[in-house]
């Protein structure tokens, strides 16, 4: 069996959506080990309502101890990601990892959702993870270690996940489908492909401004346990971990983590499960409050 990568110095990341939230830590999580990192994203300007920008976020990776590249990205856009991965070749050699976090989302049933949010979601979601992956695959195939990872869940396809909200499941576990089916497309080319799930809400934009504030926030994990468990997929061999569903705190109990409390945003608040968590995944740490 290969050896398992200690680390990810000198390695270049290709982060979508990466200027702030889970993108961000993930980058920021490599660039400790001395990555590179493109930071493929649209937010050029500052948000009234979004924190952070694709500059802010490079100054955020520079100070970490890796290097950036800030490059104005739309996925659903083919020549600006044609663009952005000849401006990663050029700068940093090549791409070793891509991560596919960008994501639009829009709860409701098919009475609420429009086909212009509906559309949205597909062309962001699957379609946009889809063509990055396919677009960086000639890049992926030159690395000594190439991943992929997709944000997105288990394909447990059972009618409660979709009833409430079809548009949205549909373009989530779209970028699942994409998944499985470049996993196997790509291992004979030695290029992993996964997806990563969080098992409870993670403190982003989304969950503070689209799903629940506040309240949801302080139930919810910080961003770093996805990072650490993005981190572990990419020291993996990767002609030996490919087409893998997995859940961020179920992997990392799996290499020797035990706490679990350190991630939560308030521990005197039960935890949050997210959505589209199979029934049958069993937490290894609690979700009840940590403290009281």
């Amino acid at each position: 069996m290969s050896e398992s990568l200690q680390d990810l110095r000198g390695k270049t990341l290709f982060i979508t959506g990466a200027s702030r939230g889970i993108g961000l830590a993930i980058g920021l999580r490599a660039a400790r080990d001395g990555a590179n990192v493109v930071i493929a994203a649209k937010t050029a300007e500052p948000h009234p309502k979004l924190q952070g920008t694709i500059y802010t976020a490079a100054q955020e990776i520079e100070a970490a101890g890796g290097k950036a590249l800030p490059v104005v990205v739309d996925v659903r856009d083919e020549a600006q990601v044609r663009a952005a991965l000849e401006q990663a070749r050029a700068r940093f050699g090549g791409v070793d990892i891509v991560v596919n976090n960008a994501s639009a989302i829009a709860l409701g049933d098919s009475q609420r959702i429009d086909m212009k949010r509906f559309d949205l979601m597909h062309q962001v979601n699957a379609r946009g993870a889809y063509m990055v992956s396919s677009l960086a695959a000639p890049l992926l195939e030159a690395s000594a270690n190439p991943h992929v990872l997709m944000l997105s869940p288990p394909l447990d396809m059972k009618e409660k996940w979709f009833a409430a909200h079809t548009a949205y499941s549909m373009a989530k576990f779209g970028m699942s489908l994409a998944a499985l089916g470049l996993a196997g497309e790509f291992r004979r080319k030695g290029i992993a492909v996964n997806a990563l799930w969080p098992r409870t809400t993670i403190a982003t934009a989304a969950v503070q401004n689209l799903l629940g504030g506040d309240a949801l926030m302080s139930a919810s994990r910080t961003p770093e346990i996805v990072a650490d468990a993005a981190h572990v997929i990419f020291c993996k061999p990767s002609r030996e971990f490919t087409g893998q569903f997995v859940i961020d705190d179920t992997l990392l109990a799996a290499h020797g983590v035990t706490d679990f409390d350190r991630y939560r945003v308030d521990p005197s608040k039960a935890l949050m499960q997210d959505f589209f968590v199979p029934e049958e995944s069993v937490a290894p740490a609690s979700l009840r409050p940590a403290k009281r």
